[in-house]
């Protein structure tokens, strides 16, 4: 699994640092249960404030991966003919 951050706060990025490795700043890697990556997301949520974030892993599907995101300024999931495919967030005001 991949996680890239944005803008997160340093308290959210160490708890990242713990479960996986950044191989740059703001990007982790790492390989995990379906649960723990479930709750490791769960902690990106809770701790991510006005940061973004995606996170990207495996799976057995036409596409081979599948992927979350999170944040304000962000790309959202878009199923078309059942692949998922990515549409830009539509800025407020």
């Amino acid at each position: 699994m991949v996680i890239v951050v944005s803008r997160a706060p340093p308290r959210l990025r160490g708890r990242l640092a713990a479960w996986l490795l950044e191989i740059r700043a703001g990007v982790y890697v790492g390989d995990y249960s379906t649960r723990t990556r479930e709750r490791i997301w769960d902690q990106v949520l809770g701790g991510l404030e006005e940061g973004d974030a995606v996170m990207v892993w495996h799976t057995s599907n036409d596409q081979g991966f599948d992927f979350a995101t999170a944040g304000l300024n962000r790309r959202m999931p878009e199923d078309f003919d059942g692949l998922k495919l990515v549409k830009f967030l539509p800025r407020s005001g």
